[in-house]
């Protein structure tokens, strides 16, 4: 007789076994992956940066300086007739990033734009909202979609009867420990500006004159030589990152009477203006103090998120570029006086290295 045949397969125990190992090897290998594929984002968005900061010093090569931090007629006289009132800011606007558009392989783009000329002119406006891959953090989760500047209210800004469309930028450049894109608008006039460590005082009479208040390598009109970064190149923040989770950030530059509105809240953050679309600071500014009544100095992804300050997505913390082009990982909890320190390129400190 022959021999019954046992039947083949798993039975439902092994298939649930099968199924328990298989979901706990994901549970182990899914962070492994996703640290790999953070690792490899964080390098390219250090090669972007790295090249951010060759282009600065081939501009300061050809031209003797680095790019203003943004061109703007605020001083003109008589002035322009859309001169923002509150903070001087003036045509033509071009920020920091479109003067290195030759340097940075987009040579065609640079020789469709006029910097000479408003960057909301209408035969700019197709130009304008294009995106740079270089100017990109893979980290960055939100939309790269072209955003539309905006007013004090949230309302679209508008110029010649048009809406004015900019594309985004995930990096910013350093103004230095002050800002003085909202106070530097008004007639002559004295800020007064108080050092809280060393505890001294000084006066300046600004008149619409950033020169007169920023103390880091990039504000508005800024000319800003290799030269004058005597605090050292090595030891001077120039460029860092600014995510779009955050506030909107372009590389296109300045529209006057524009507002940076931020989609993160705190208790002490807010609204800024146009300056911050291009430019960020590390404070201490003014002598502000926050709400533990300690000097206001935000690093990167600070717990205040002011749309003046850099933030990235990165774990941990964010890249910036230094004046020698060279690039470094900064990590969030970097002592607050050392990032201070290392904002400003003329105030005679000895930093240690980032």
């Amino acid at each position: 007789m022959g021999r019954r045949s046992r039947p083949t397969g798993f039975t439902l125990v092994e298939l649930l076994v099968v199924i328990a190992v298989i979901g706990v090897l994901i549970a182990l290998l899914l962070p492994a992956v996703q640290a790999a594929r953070e690792s490899a984002r964080r390098s390219q968005c250090q090669n972007h940066m790295r090249q951010l900061g060759l282009a600065l010093h081939l501009f300061a090569d050809a031209q003797g300086s680095l790019p203003p931090g943004y061109a703007s007629a605020s001083l003109a006289s008589p002035p322009a007739a859309d001169r923002d009132p509150q903070t001087w800011d003036a045509p033509p606007g071009w920020g920091w990033a479109a003067f290195l558009l030759p340097h940075l392989e987009q040579q065609a783009l640079a020789a469709q734009l006029d910097l000479r000329q408003p960057l909301w002119e209408p035969q700019f406006a197709a130009l304008v909202a294009a995106p740079l891959p270089t100017l990109r953090c893979p980290s960055a989760t939100q939309p790269d979609d072209a955003f539309v500047a905006v007013d004090a209210a949230g309302a679209t800004l508008r110029r010649g009867g048009r809406e004015v469309l900019l594309a985004r930028a995930h990096y910013v450049a350093s103004h230095g420990q002050e800002s003085c894109w909202g106070e530097c608008g008004a007639e002559p006039s004295t800020l007064v500006f108080t050092d809280i460590y060393a505890g001294t005082t000084r006066e300046i009479v600004h008149g619409g004159d950033a020169s007169k208040v920023a103390d880091g390598p990039f504000y508005r009109n800024s000319r800003v030589t290799l030269r004058q970064v005597v605090d050292g190149l090595s030891h001077t923040v120039f460029l860092g990152e600014h995510s779009p989770l955050l506030s909107d950030k372009t590389w296109v530059g300045v529209v006057p009477g524009a507002v940076n509105h931020p989609r993160l809240t705190t208790p002490v953050n807010g609204s800024d203006a146009a300056g911050t679309l291009v430019l960020v600071h590390a404070g201490p500014s003014g002598g502000e103090l926050d709400i533990t009544g300690l000097p206001i100095i935000h690093p990167i992804n600070y717990p205040t998120l002011h749309v003046g300050q850099m933030f990235a997505e990165h774990p941990g913390g964010g890249n910036v570029g230094l004046g020698d082009a060279a690039v470094r990982f900064v990590s969030n909890d970097v002592d607050l006086l050392l990032w201070a320190e290392c904002a400003s390129i003329a105030e005679q400190e000895t930093p240690g290295a980032l």
